[in-house]
């Protein structure tokens, strides 16, 4: 080759775009790689929330590795290790309880894989071990519960006595949502819990406590207050199997706001739920997203949720997206 032809090729590589030089695809970034594990799929808000969290993985072009827990604490914690052994870029995961995360959050931490929360939180001496928690205010959503009933009985006279269905033993959810509820009702001395007792959060498990309670109760009860629809609309099946009216004979209150309750609602069977919107995923996205390009993340995101009362059902019912 003359000393003319090499300087020749040398200037068109020097001028060449590198992306020509490299194997096919080389040139193409590495899509981040999310490991997600989820609860469950234990209510319709948790199978929407589901759905968000994989659709919006899709359109933001993440690569997501998906678990589902099935309820159970020891299938969460052998996710996220198996998330850290595969060295995910980023780990995210909704507590099935609050308690005993802090050994797998260690070991993430020391692995330098960022963990975001959802929906749930944990229970922690180092907030260092998560980067962002986000979700709702479930404390917030229990007031509400207990201020939108404190206000219907206000001109009532006597005991108001109450039934109370938990969430999951030892969820974010359940003891939250029950502090809130309280912490309104108690300052007024008729509202009065006379029974409450976990339903998991499921529909069956809802009508079989519901059951157990209107047999050592029956008609003492005036209020069910709910920690999600799905009980909710299980016990609703009990009430009327027991010959009363729900909605009527047992005023009725749940949270989560998914089509079940205002169905039940446009049926004159349920009194009001509060909104938890599960459709986290493009806030989620977002998230990994900045974290990933090493930006700032708010330390607690919350959600913007409402109430709605039977009289909005039907309006509402065709804005649902869950």
């Amino acid at each position: 080759m003359t000393q003319l032809n090499r300087r020749t090729l040398a200037a068109g590589l020097a001028c060449a775009p590198l992306a020509a030089l490299l194997p096919h695809g080389a040139w193409a970034q590495k899509p981040i790689v999310l490991g997600f594990s989820q609860v469950g799929a234990e209510s319709e808000w948790r199978t929407a929330n589901t759905e968000s969290i994989k659709s919006a993985a899709k359109e933001a072009g993440i690569e997501l590795k998906f678990s589902d827990a099935q309820q159970k604490q020891e299938n969460q914690i052998k996710a996220i290790r198996s998330f850290i052994a595969q060295r995910v870029d980023v780990i995210a995961f909704s507590p099935v309880v609050e308690s005993g995360w802090e050994p797998v959050l260690r070991e993430a931490k020391a692995a330098k894989i960022p963990v975001v929360l959802t929906d749930r939180a944990v229970n922690t001496k180092d907030p260092s071990l998560y980067v962002t928690f986000m979700g709702s205010d479930f404390v917030e959503e229990g007031r509400k519960a207990g201020r939108w009933l404190v206000e219907k009985m206000k001109d009532g006279k006597g005991d108001v006595n109450i039934v109370e269905l938990q969430g999951t033993v030892g969820s974010a959810p359940a003891i939250d949502r029950k502090k809130g509820f309280e912490e309104i009702i108690k300052a007024d001395p008729k509202f009065k819990i006379i029974r409450s007792q976990t339903g998991d959060f499921t529909r069956a498990k809802g009508k079989e406590v519901m059951e157990a309670f209107l047999k050592a109760e029956g008609k003492k009860i005036n209020v069910l207050y709910a920690h999600n629809d799905d009980m909710a609309i299980g016990a609703i099946q009990a009430i009327e199997e027991a010959g009363m009216k729900p909605g009527k004979d047992i005023t009725i209150i749940s949270i989560d706001a998914v089509k079940g309750a205002f169905e039940a609602m446009m049926a004159g069977k349920l009194n009001v739920t509060v909104e938890c919107s599960p459709l986290l995923g493009p806030q989620l996205m977002a998230a990994v997203k900045d974290i990933k390009a090493g930006k700032p993340v708010p330390k607690r995101i919350v959600t913007e949720e409402g109430i709605f009362p039977m009289e909005t059902a039907a309006q509402e019912f065709p804005k649902r997206k869950y």
